[in-house]
């Protein structure tokens, strides 16, 4: 858990790349060491992230070494307040694959932290219906190109968006990969995902991958995760 905290899960928390690139597009506008001491400040969230949002960006952090999965624009960066939350899916980006015309195509994820002790536990039901609708819904899939579509122009990214873009189009919107990550603090037990599974490998499109995991952390964890969290946070900055 400490290693786990300590190196990407923190990146994805601080948001490390973008902070990265707000330095490099102010730095050149500060002067005075009073604007410095200012800038560093702009730059610093003192935000305790939530148990859930550390869960969430665990899940991140597993699915994006899992799948070679690339999320350049975290849901967070759109939150005009940091203690809201964020709404619409968990992560959005995309996932190379080997086409050298066409390398990339988007990946779309859901995550549900849970400290239910039933297997399945309840979030499984939202869960399920949530990664439905990444399977099936036209609307929801859409929505989601035109979210990072809107943020591609000129990012470094860009070609990731317009290959993945062209992939989603020609497939009648079907080339996709879905990702469901339940993080629990029990004891491992397959009832937690595989009825799910079962539900969401039924007619599912030949151009959809879908992958569901449950990630069990120690016993009683989730409960500690934001102390844990910011402790790692703090050490950073």
């Amino acid at each position: 858990m400490s290693e786990i905290l300590t190196g990407p899960v923190k990146d994805i928390l601080l948001d490390t790349v973008g902070n990265d690139e707000l330095q490099e597009l102010l730095g050149s506008v500060v002067s005075t060491e009073f604007e410095q001491e200012g800038l560093r400040g702009l730059l610093t969230d003192d935000t305790v992230p939530d148990n859930w949002r550390v869960g969430e960006a665990i899940a991140e952090a597993f699915v994006a070494d899992k799948g070679s999965c690339v999320f350049p624009w975290p849901t967070g960066r759109d939150l005009k307040n940091p203690n809201a939350s964020p709404a619409g899916c968990d992560l959005t980006g995309f996932q190379p694959v080997e086409d050298e015309e066409l390398p990339y195509r988007f990946a779309f994820g859901e995550v549900k932290t849970s400290e239910h002790n039933q297997s399945p536990p309840s979030v499984m039901t939202s869960l399920g219906g949530q990664l439905q609708g990444l399977r099936d819904n036209r609307q929801v899939k859409s929505a989601l190109c035109r979210y990072l579509g809107h943020h591609a122009a000129r990012a470094d990214w860009e070609l990731m968006y317009k290959s993945a873009a062209k992939r989603y189009l020609r497939s009648d919107t079907t080339d996709v990969a879905v990702y469901g990550v339940l993080v629990r603090d029990i004891a491992p037990n397959s009832l937690d995902i595989s009825g799910r599974a079962r539900a969401l490998a039924a007619n599912c499109p030949a151009q959809t991958d879908i992958e569901i995991y449950a990630l069990y952390l120690p016993l009683n964890a989730i409960s500690t995760l934001s102390d844990c969290a910011q402790a790692a946070m703090q050490e950073a900055s």
